[in-house]
């Protein structure tokens, strides 16, 4: 389960921000996860609550929003949709599609005290 590394390197993220801006206490947390980034929101969730025992971010609210995936079509030769790295162009039914977005993962905002 690669979530609980997520979440100790949300974590990570956490304590060094507040290091460098001089917050206490994190009381909710915005994530956007890519639709094609193999993370899975539930287990995040559940590995958050986890990870943030003791910390400056227990019991902190965690705000997940699926941004979608985005491809390349080199037999189209412009950017679609793609909900899963397998699917087929949308548009062309062809298979040249290189990932341009949706694959990542990324701490968006937080709300501190």
């Amino acid at each position: 389960m690669h979530e609980l590394s997520l979440a100790q390197g949300i974590r990570r993220i956490l304590e060094d921000e507040a290091k460098s801006q001089g917050f206490e206490k994190v009381t909710a947390v915005w994530l956007d996860i890519g639709a094609l980034s193999h993370a899975d929101p539930e287990a995040l969730e559940f590995c958050f609550a986890a990870s943030m025992a003791g910390s400056l971010a227990e019991g902190a609210a965690l705000h997940i929003a699926r941004t979608p995936g985005r491809a390349w079509c080199w037999s189209c030769a412009k950017e679609v949709p793609l909900a899963r790295r397998i699917d087929p162009c949308p548009d062309c039914g062809g298979h040249r599609l290189e990932v341009v977005g949706g694959d990542d993962m990324r701490v968006r905002e937080l709300e501190v005290s």
